[in-house]
């Protein structure tokens, strides 16, 4: 079965609410649920390969090999336990939305964000590339943003969006260039290398840096102490949101990515310090905190921080078995925590509010939910019998058994023991105040209403896995957690003796925390009272204040620097260009290489001097916006002219098109303005220009003869040589195109589209004042489109269509293809516009621009998707020939069909810019939407 399967289903269920807008929330839950439920039983399938100690399951797809770059999934005991969490816990979550929901008809946008969020969760815990990690890593930061600022009117959801993508995003810059150097360290960016060469990672002198940056990325991303600030601020997305994200899957990510990383990062003295530490401060800020919490959200978003912290501690032990404790209470935490959540927002649906000094009593409204919520505080606080009762212990084991530094042996087992005291304290108190401590007082709804039974579902569910756990710890052990250890540790690994927890300074310090937590909630009044005391700190206003600041900060330094002036913006650059190449190069000792220069013929002198005299009139003239223009156009006839007298005949009719088409677009923008430009510039400034153009045209000057005159070895030999064995044509221009740089002709055309439909996004609604008209403004109206020109352009347009197409047909072996012939096309079509005008043409355009665009892309990308059904990397194309009756023997490649997608793309593109630019000339003003 492929892996990718996995990954597919939620994308596909991401794709169905999207096309059920404003149906109810059953409907889009049930929906949403059936890829998830089958994502579910996939995965389950792996379960009995994954228990009987079964090798990892690795597929690989190549797709850049050149960059490291691979689509590859692996599945083990680590991806298969976090995929079952986010795919089971992400069920019941989408189940619990359809009541949380219920009545809205507009959370088709909640389950469509949801699911592409489990997707890209799925991605990160089975990627077995790091860098193909990284791309879903950053889609969890993008999703997440969504899903926080859900309710878009809410200022402290934008607030508490806008810090978790900085915080998050910040993070993941750094966790890239972290890859980077550990990918180069390894020698590979598949786990399957990375995680075998753990002794010459650990051993390389830019270790301390690789492992800062990685580990910045993992505590941002799982809110370590100090980055823990946007998940409280967070708690402004809808409950499901928070039960999801922040409980079982996003704040999970950087644990799993340090557990992966384990075998290749652990081990050593900086590793023990750093996460060790973090997770220290981490666990206790988050356990304090959230006692003295109101909002009950805040309190379980304090608590899932106390709780990254405890994982992140075990993480940095080093102890054999502190592995193994941190993913065992990883599962309890997910199981435990998610049911606290959804009880929150069943409460707060029901009163109206989340303040735990006015909601109480809630158990004679909401018994099923007392009883429910019973067992996953029970579990948080780690009461016996349950799961967290189990996992605290195996906390308290572990920093018993470290031995080294001395000061850990001592300090670690008490501070850990004070956080358990905590946290018992805040799981009495979110249980009691909710449930019980007297009535109600002042809700805004009244009187409460229960939720229905199915609606308890989830509840249910969870809670009962949490029992199970906490009953049968040995077998969940058994079944999930220990194949995990062993794929995280890369080793055979012994069974957890759960026998020995019972017993000695575990039991104690258990009992400790027990005690000593339900006598800290007993004297909360004071406790309470002191804790008002201290000053206030409100870290999304500090948030706030830094990203105003530094707004401020960025936009003064910009402001000096831009100041809309193009002439000062080019003296920079160019006396950059002076000051830096100046520099290097003022040491050479001979300019002349020895090598002769071509022989000057009269045809070429006589065209420099033209290109000469063309640009400098250009410069004398650039007050009179149209002898400017033409001069400007003249400079680009003689570069074309250039490029077909040194046999580049591709680069010529590129050229001879581009320049047609820009000095077309200057001319529609030169008709709403002056025909004659003011005269602004001093003596002292046109010196300046002066003095640094003549620096920068004598300093190009010399390089290039520099570099003509010295032997060099390019690699145009390669790609003659390779041209037509390797692409199947003898154009070598077109060959580099469309198939070995085919990656960046797929990226420039994207880019073309995109800039394409700007331009028709900007011009949709604009209202442009009229054209100046100086003189003589009956030659504007007399005739707009005359007849000869109308006569003239329809007899042109079928053969230019036929010349397009020859020199489409033609251009894998000879000059032409699909850029050059989408260029062609497009200026006969430009030319029935100009002909006919706007109504005339565009009620004879039977195409569409913007979906000839996106057509175009499509195809391209779906040419280089082509190679994977073959097992060859993408956009590797295949070249053959077919042999016909009476034509005879036919070469083809498949790169014909990537030049078809970029001549669409070109045709689309340009025509969208060209045609809504026009409009804008209409006497009508934006009229008819074009494109």
């Amino acid at each position: 079965m492929p892996l990718v399967l996995i990954i597919l289903l939620p994308l596909t269920g991401a794709c169905l609410p999207a096309l059920l807008q404003g149906r109810s929330s059953r409907l889009l839950a049930s929906v949403s649920a059936l890829p998830t439920l089958f994502c579910l039983l996939l995965l389950l399938s792996w379960l009995p390969h994954v228990m009987r100690g079964g090798d990892a399951v690795v597929q690989t797809l190549a797709w850049l090999p050149s960059l490291g770059l691979a689509v590859g999934f692996r599945l083990d005991g680590l991806g298969l336990l976090f995929a079952l969490l986010i795919t089971g816990i992400g069920g019941l979550i989408l189940l619990y939305a359809r009541y949380y929901f219920a009545g809205s008809t507009t959370s088709a946008r909640f389950f469509t964000l949801i699911q592409l969020f489990m997707a890209a969760m799925l991605g990160i815990v089975l990627s077995e590339n790091l860098l193909f990690m990284l791309v879903f890593w950053e889609l969890t930061s993008l999703v997440s943003f969504l899903l926080i600022g859900y309710h878009t009117h809410d200022h402290a959801a934008r607030l508490g969006a806008r810090m978790s993508l900085v915080i998050t995003g910040g993070g993941g810059l750094a966790l890239l260039a972290g890859i980077v150097m550990l990918g180069q360290a390894a020698g590979g960016y598949e786990l399957s290398v990375v995680l075998e060469a753990g002794e010459r990672i650990r051993g390389n002198e830019r270790y301390g840096l690789m492992l800062n940056l990685i580990l910045l990325g993992a505590f941002t991303k799982s809110a370590q102490f100090p980055f823990h600030l946007w998940l409280p601020h967070a708690m402004t997305a809808p409950t499901p949101v928070s039960a999801y994200l922040h409980s079982a899957t996003m704040v999970k990510a950087g644990l799993f990515l340090l557990a992966r990383l384990h075998p290749a990062l652990a081990d050593t003295a900086l590793w023990f310090h750093l996460v060790t530490l973090t997770g220290m401060l981490t666990l206790m800020v988050g356990a304090f905190v959230a006692m003295f919490m109101h909002d009950m959200k805040g309190l379980l978003a304090y608590s899932t921080v106390s709780h990254l912290g405890l994982i992140m501690l075990l993480l940095g032990l080093g102890t054999p078995m502190a592995l193994a404790a941190a993913l065992f209470h990883l599962v309890c935490h997910a199981l435990f925590k998610a049911p606290l959540f959804m009880m929150a927002g069943y409460v707060e649906h029901a009163t109206g509010t989340r303040d735990m000094r006015n909601i109480n009593g809630m158990w004679r409204f909401m018994p099923a939910l007392m009883v429910l919520s019973s067992i996953s505080a029970a579990a948080m606080a780690g009461l016996p019998l349950m799961s967290g009762y189990i996992s605290k212990k195996m906390l308290f084991n572990e920093s018993l058994l470290l031995a080294t530094p001395d000061w850990a042996a001592v300090i670690i087992p008490a501070w850990v023991a004070l956080a358990a005291l905590f946290s018992v304290a805040y799981s009495i108190r979110i249980f009691h105040n909710v449930f019980f401590n007297g009535r109600p007082i002042d809700l805004p709804v009244w009187p409460p209403r229960a939720p229905r039974r199915l609606a308890l579902a989830p509840i249910a569910l969870l809670s009962l896995a949490t029992l199970l756990l906490g009953l049968a710890p040995e077998r969940a052990y058994t079944a999930l957690v220990q194949p995990a250890f062993a794929a995280a540790r890369q080793a055979a690994v012994a069974p957890y003796d759960f026998a020995a927890l019972g017993t000695g300074v575990t039991l104690l310090m258990s009992l400790f925390a027990l005690a000593g937590g339900a006598l800290f909630y007993h004297l909360r009044t004071p406790l309470f009272r002191l804790h008002a005391r201290l000053p206030a700190v409100d870290a999304k206003e500090i948030f706030d204040w830094l990203m105003r600041r530094a707004t401020t900060l960025a936009q003064q330094r910009v402001f000096q620097l831009e100041n809309g002036s193009l002439q000062r913006y080019l003296a920079f650059i160019m006396a950059t260009l002076v000051v830096l190449v100046g520099l290097q190069l003022h040491d050479v000792p001979r300019w002349d290489g020895g090598v002769a220069l071509t022989p000057l013929d009269p045809l070429t002198l006589l065209a420099a001097i033209l290109l000469c005299l063309a640009a400098i009139g250009v410069v004398v003239y650039h007050h009179h916006r149209l002898p400017a223009l033409l001069l400007l156009g003249v400079t680009g006839l003689v570069v074309t002219v250039t490029f077909a007298r040194f046999s580049a005949p591709d680069l010529a009719l590129t050229q001879l098109m581009v320049e047609v088409m820009a000095v077309v677009i200057m001319m529609l923008a030169l008709s709403f303005l002056p025909q004659t430009s003011p005269r602004g510039s001093t003596r002292l400034r046109m010196g300046r220009d002066l003095t640094i153009a003549g620096l920068v045209g004598l300093g190009v000057a010399a390089f290039s003869f520099a570099i003509l005159t010295r032997p060099q070895q390019t690699i145009s030999d390669f790609f003659m040589a390779n041209s037509m064995p390797g692409g199947g044509g003898s154009n070598v221009v077109n060959v580099i195109l469309v198939d070995f740089r085919g990656f960046d002709t797929l990226g420039e055309i994207t880019v073309l589209g995109i800039a394409a439909v700007a331009v028709f996004a900007f011009t949709r609604d604009l209202h442009l004042k009229e054209r100046v008209v100086e003189t003589n403004p009956a030659h504007w109206v007399a005739e707009p489109h005359p007849i000869m020109l109308g006569s003239v352009a329809r007899l042109v347009l079928p053969i230019a269509l036929l010349v397009s197409a020859y020199i489409f047909l033609r251009g894998h072996n000879q000059p032409g293809g699909g850029f050059i012939a989408g260029l062609i096309t497009a200026v006969a079509l430009t030319l029935q516009y100009m002909a006919g005008g706007l109504v005339w043409a565009q009620a004879r355009m039977r195409t569409a621009f913007r979906p000839l665009i996106g057509a175009g892309i499509l195809i391209a990308a779906v040419t280089g998707l082509g190679s994977w059904l073959f097992g060859f990397p993408f956009l590797t194309s295949a070249h053959g020939h077919l042999h016909l009756p009476l034509i005879g023997d036919i070469a083809l490649a498949t790169a014909m069909l990537f030049d078809l997608g970029v001549y669409a793309n070109v045709v689309g593109a340009t025509l969208l810019i060209l045609a809504n630019l026009g409009k804008l000339m209409t006497v009508t003003g934006p009229g008819k939407e074009i494109g």
